[in-house]
């Protein structure tokens, strides 16, 4: 069974237990007169709100398997280290969506400001680039002539104003939407079914993009 938002609920779990390594930091954190396990854990609650926020999109966009699109969550190209939260595949075949979930203080807006993403008055830009990047190296390995990979920021709690913006980067354009606005605008993507086109890019897919395995 898949679950979705796996990899940070188990680097989560991996934090506390590294501040907990031994038995006298175990017992100083049950007494609450440990720091680095107080710190441990603040670090660690922060992954676990986007594991939730990833297991939220993925129920969000799980409705648009009855429209096509195959979907994946919580893989990683092959060779590379860095986690891809999901992958889906239009209906048609001609686009693969890289999407990155994230969860962003709900009392800052997420806009444009300069050219650079920004939430409230916190540069997030360098965020856009990562998306950008792991996209174009998805689709390096994908080696599909025709076949689109777009690169999409998933942000939860932080308001984007119009619900969708988009931000210029190195690698091309990031699409930044906030996570009600998805279906929206997903169904926008190309239009029509293409089974054996869009199953070709599976498998391929499929050959790249592994379930992720932190340390593997």
């Amino acid at each position: 069974m898949t679950v979705f938002g796996n990899s940070a609920a188990r680097e989560a779990r991996a934090i506390r237990a590294r501040a907990r390594r031994g038995l006298w930091r175990r017992v100083t954190a049950w007494m609450g007169v440990n720091p680095e396990a107080a710190r441990a854990d603040a670090v660690a609650a922060r992954w676990e709100l986007g594991a939730q926020a990833e297991r939220n999109t993925a129920r969000l966009v799980r409705r648009l398997r009855w429209q096509g699109w195959r979907i994946r969550h919580d893989r990683r190209l092959t060779g590379r280290r860095f986690n891809l939260d999901h992958v889906l595949i239009s209906p048609c075949g001609t686009a693969v969506v890289v999407a990155d979930t994230k969860r962003w203080n709900a009392g800052r807006s997420t806009t444009v400001v300069g050219g650079r993403l920004c939430c409230g008055m916190e540069d997030r830009h360098g965020e856009a680039e990562k998306a950008a990047r792991y996209a174009a190296l998805v689709g390096q390995a994908l080696g599909m002539p025709g076949v689109a990979v777009w690169p999409v920021l998933v942000i939860h709690a932080s308001p984007v104003p119009g619900g969708h913006v988009q931000v210029a980067t190195v690698d091309g354009m990031v699409q930044v939407m906030a996570a009600g606005e998805v279906l929206r605008v997903l169904r926008s993507a190309p239009q029509g079914w293409s089974w054996g086109r869009s199953r070709r890019v599976a498998r391929r897919l499929d050959e790249v993009v592994r379930p992720y395995r932190q340390g593997g």
